[in-house]
């Protein structure tokens, strides 16, 4: 039997497109960027003003080649400080956001409402206002130009910790972990043995946040750390671009760096998807 298609639903068909447009102009706006740069990172010095922004060049060997060599390979400290600030203080947030979130959604003790209301609080304080008292606490301390400085004031994530606290409450239940008491586990063996691998999709996503959030970070090593070879990517390219008003074939070298810093980002992405589910607990009760 056909379907009979009625005036109604066909004036609702132009309204029904109407989300896809905008998603789609929205993802075009965002990626233009990124292909901009994967592009510029193919182009010779000759070509990059010259040619048409989205053609590609001849050059990407060559710039790879020199970006490799510039300063006796000193782009490779840069990533490898990068992969170590990212990758140390994301797993850092995210175990201190497990431990917090889950004590904060599953146990009642004085002062929770007001712990959670100053995290709230804190995730309205923009880094920048923190960076300076940041960098004074830790020159007093002798810690300021050293990998510390960069990675303990990204251990505590205010933001990481709401989203494990909100995550924790839909996702771990009550019944699971009272079932888990009266059979003899302590309240250690609940965290790690129950609720965790519970929360793993949760976690990886504060993992991902927290990771892309420290690699793109700024501001923080930028006031913090003096010796180069301590710089993140961030900061080394941006040395890099200060020295291209006087050197303009350093333009080259640092989009080549723009464009290889999104590569492992990337990677992250693709590889971590498989870790996204949200039925991990549908077992559990059965």
């Amino acid at each position: 039997m056909a379907a009979v298609t009625t005036p109604a639903r066909r004036a609702r068909r132009p309204l029904g497109l109407a989300p896809t447009a905008v998603l789609l102009l929205g993802a075009v706006y965002c990626l233009f960027p990124v292909s901009w740069v994967l592009v510029a990172a193919t182009k010779s010095p000759g070509e990059l003003f010259t040619t048409p922004t989205l053609a590609p060049g001849t050059g990407l060997l060559d710039n790879l080649t020199e970006l490799l060599a510039y300063r006796d390979g000193v782009f490779w400290r840069w990533l490898l400080n990068t992969v170590l600030y990212a990758g140390g203080g994301a797993l850092l947030a995210t175990a201190v956001a497990a431990i917090a979130g889950f004590a904060l959604a599953k146990y009642r003790f004085p002062g929770r409402n007001l712990i959670f209301n100053l995290l709230i609080g804190g995730v309205l304080v923009p880094a920048v206002v923190l960076a300076v008292p940041q960098y004074l606490l830790f020159s007093t301390i002798g810690l300021a130009d050293t990998y510390w400085a960069v990675l303990l004031p990204q251990m505590l994530s205010p933001y990481s910790i709401y989203l494990a606290r909100i995550y924790a409450t839909a996702a771990v239940p009550d019944t699971l972990l009272e079932a888990a008491r009266l059979d003899g586990a302590g309240e250690a063996g609940l965290a790690v043995r129950i609720a965790l691998p519970i929360m793993v999709p949760g976690l990886v996503t504060i993992f991902l946040f927290q990771f892309v959030a420290i690699w793109n970070n700024f501001l923080l090593p930028f006031i913090m750390l003096g010796d180069d070879g301590k710089f993140p990517l961030t900061v080394g390219l941006y040395t890099l671009l200060a020295a291209g008003a006087n050197q303009p074939s350093l333009y080259n070298l640092i989009l080549t760096g723009a464009a290889l810093s999104i590569i492992p980002l990337i990677a992250l992405f693709l590889s971590m998807q498989r870790y996204w589910r949200t039925d991990l607990s549908s077992g559990a009760l059965r």
